[in-house]
């Protein structure tokens, strides 16, 4: 456990540096055995140490003398309904959140769109932080897909490592920043469903989540 809640403050610190995330904002968790574990409530990543990264399990349950983030609801609904999710990463990174504060999804204006694992990213519906209600929306957005956007609020990415859901995260959000510059060109020419299945094909080989 030691060794993944190590991995977990070295990521989070990488949420600040890579500027995905300021200061406190985002979360982290790393699957473990019949739950998670995931960053503290409130505390700023330069500072957290391993005894700080809470344990959950797959109830909802944890130390009530620790506070895992407020957002520990949606990770524990993720884990629980996509097997497939052994880390996630949620960031408040600037371009996904200033997409996301129109509502909007990030379409097939570029094929590496494709990896996060559909035709398109989509943005769940906003709903109040920490709220189940937020859990289902994500767990929308999120149906054949590896990551979505979260509206008014940022975006969530979940791969097969803490390393995985990283880049992915980086991604999403350099996606975000290209569409956003090409709407101020017009409107892009999107690829067709047929060239993105294509691409969804050939992206299987290319990177495993």
């Amino acid at each position: 456990m030691k060794l993944q809640k190590k991995e977990i403050i070295k990521f989070a610190k990488m949420l600040n540096d890579k500027k995905l995330s300021a200061l406190r904002s985002g979360n982290i968790s790393i699957r473990y055995k019949n739950g998670f574990l995931i960053t503290p409530s409130g505390q700023k990543y330069s500072s957290l140490k391993v005894k700080d990264i809470v344990f959950v399990n797959l109830e909802g349950e944890f130390n009530k003398k620790q506070k895992p983030s407020s957002e520990w609801r949606f990770h524990q609904d993720i884990y629980i309904s996509k097997t497939n999710a052994k880390a996630i990463v949620h960031s408040h990174s600037t371009n996904a959140t200033a997409l996301s504060t129109h509502n909007k999804k990030i379409p097939s204006f570029h094929y590496m769109v494709a990896l996060a694992g559909g035709s398109d990213i989509k943005c769940a519906k906003y709903a109040t932080y920490g709220t189940r209600e937020l859990s289902k929306n994500i767990l929308k957005a999120l149906k054949n897909r590896f990551a979505c956007l979260i509206a008014n609020h940022g975006q969530i990415a979940f791969g097969s490592s803490l390393a995985d859901a990283f880049e992915l995260a980086e991604e999403v959000d350099n996606l975000a920043k290209q569409y956003i510059k090409a709407l101020l060109l017009g409107r892009p020419k999107l690829l067709s469903l047929k060239e993105m299945k294509k691409v969804l094909n050939k992206s299987k080989s290319y990177k495993k989540r």
